[in-house]
């Protein structure tokens, strides 16, 4: 019996990796499969390439990198017709996503020398007679393993982070997802083609296991908490360290003095994007008694007017198949624990479609509340005040972005809230801030991409100092006396012991 291929899906056809569009099955483009061979060969020569690429200096990486994000500039409805195909996701949705990522790569490009190059460090008085200096040298090679929900946007918020500061960069990008990684990759050689700075190996995820493996010097993983786990446990064997961002279950808070009609803008916008197949993806809404029956007829008035299909449609299909059985399953679990569906509900998932579903009172122990969905569902719960919506946003073991919506006390609020980033009346906006990092704690990992945090995760301080006269104050050496070490206790009691 033939086994019937889902769209979508990926499969491994004579040692290549197939691509398909989720929405139509037709073939976006078809990769090599590598071995582990091929991964180890794959890194040995980025690892030879690595010095050429450092040795540029930040001004020969910056010319370089600058020229990059002009070929994606001018490329852009190219790439953002790659992305639609191979994920399915709308082509505006794509324009975005790379709009952000050219961003970043032009803000690394010309931050790297300010924030990364050497410079002088104050010394203090017990060791005067030493001066101080601190530089930030790259890793070397850098293996960033991608996301397939925004395939262009999430890895170069490591890519050009890692290539700004002097690395070179072996991509592992998702297999559903491979195309798109691949011209990456490509349109970066026809800038750089000297050396393999950049490169890409494609598979399933025993490919992402041998990259951890293969000697490079850091991993850069994004995807599920599941996931980062394995990918923690892969690099512990060799202790390469790591940047996990996993998952999210972020959650917007409206208080009573929000502005409604923005408020519910942006939660139907941060719900909805990308099918609701986004980590900073606003999953859960804490609406302030007052304001809940009123904030919930807005969001279901603006949720409803979204259109769902394959092309010029609001909302594209789900990237990867098995996630259907996870976003119905928690809309089912939540209706039948006495939560109702104001819009949508349980006939919303249509293969390989799923149908803007909100849902309100639902139980805080639901696998809907508690568990990721990745999908275009929303959950709007009733609280008493903005204290209660933060202790119930702040109960799961995630914590990578969220929102809050309101006047007085909004950015107090917003502080409050256990988790790495927050947007204040809006939503997911601190994702395309190329001055902000960007990542999370608890289960939704460590470490920051983005900003200077992002340039700096990146790179190795080293610390030098350089001995410039005579100690005074003689401590790191045998040849002390007596009298020196005297000195040296009335010295510090006078200085700090007040």
């Amino acid at each position: 019996m033939t086994a019937v291929h889902v769209p979508g899906t990926p499969v491994i056809e004579d040692g290549r990796l197939v691509s398909t569009s989720p929405a139509t099955g037709a073939e976006a483009g078809r990769v090599p499969v590598a071995s582990v061979a091929d991964v180890e060969a794959t890194v040995a020569r980025a690892r030879a390439a690595a010095p050429w690429w450092a040795g540029l200096g930040f001004t020969g990486r910056r010319e370089r990198l600058l020229r990059w994000r002009a070929v994606l500039a001018k490329r852009i409805e190219e790439l953002a017709e790659l992305v639609h195909v191979e994920g399915g996701k709308p082509v505006p949705d794509a324009i975005v996503e790379i709009v952000t990522a050219v961003e970043h790569v032009d803000w690394a490009a010309r931050n790297a020398r300010r924030v990364l190059g050497p410079r002088r460090m104050r010394s203090r008085l017990v060791l005067a007679e030493f001066s101080a200096h601190l530089e930030y040298q790259p890793h070397g090679v850098i293996g960033v393993i991608g996301p397939w929900n925004y395939p262009v946007f999430t890895p170069i918020g490591s890519v050009a982070y890692a290539l700004a500061a002097g690395n070179t960069v072996v991509l592992k990008p998702s297999e559903y997802t491979p195309a798109v990684g691949q011209w990456l990759v490509d349109t970066f050689a026809e800038v750089v083609g000297e050396q393999p700075v950049f490169s890409a190996v494609h598979g399933l995820g025993d490919v992402g296991a041998a990259l951890c493996r293969s000697g490079v010097d850091k991993v850069a993983f994004t995807g599920s908490t599941a996931t980062g786990r394995k990918v923690m446990a892969a690099c512990a064997e060799s202790l390469t360290p790591v940047l996990i961002e996993a998952g999210g279950k972020d959650a917007m808070i409206v208080d009573a003095d929000a502005d409604l009609d923005a408020a519910a803008d942006a939660a139907v916008w941060g719900a909805l994007t990308n099918a609701g197949q986004t980590c900073i993806g606003i999953e859960r809404v804490y609406a302030v008694e007052p304001v809940f029956d009123a904030f919930v007829d807005k969001v279901v008035q603006r949720a409803d007017r979204l259109t769902v299909g394959a092309d010029g449609a609001d909302i594209g299909p789900i990237t990867m198949p098995s996630q259907l059985d996870v976003i119905r399953r928690h809309i089912d679990d939540a209706l039948a624990r006495g939560g109702r569906a104001v819009l949508g509900g349980a006939e919303a998932v249509q293969p390989p479609y799923v149908r803007p579903t909100v849902l309100v009172d639902v139980p805080e122990d639901s696998a809907a509340v508690r568990e990721e969905t990745f999908g275009p569902t929303l959950t709007i719960n009733r609280v008493r005040d903005a204290d209660e919506a933060v202790t119930l946003a702040n109960a799961l073991p995630y914590g990578l972005g969220g929102s809050v919506f309101g006047r007085r006390r909004a950015v107090a609020v917003a502080r409050r809230l256990r988790s790495g980033m927050a947007s204040v009346n809006s939503a997911l906006t601190f994702a395309g801030m190329s001055t902000l990092p960007f990542g999370g704690v608890g289960d939704s990992g460590f470490g920051r991409i983005h900003g200077e945090d992002g340039l700096r995760e990146f790179a190795r301080a080293k610390a030098i100092t350089r001995r410039r006269a005579r100690s005074l104050l003689p401590a790191m050496t045998f040849d002390r006396t007596d009298a020196d070490v005297a000195r040296l206790v009335k010295v510090v009691k006078m200085m700090y012991g007040r």
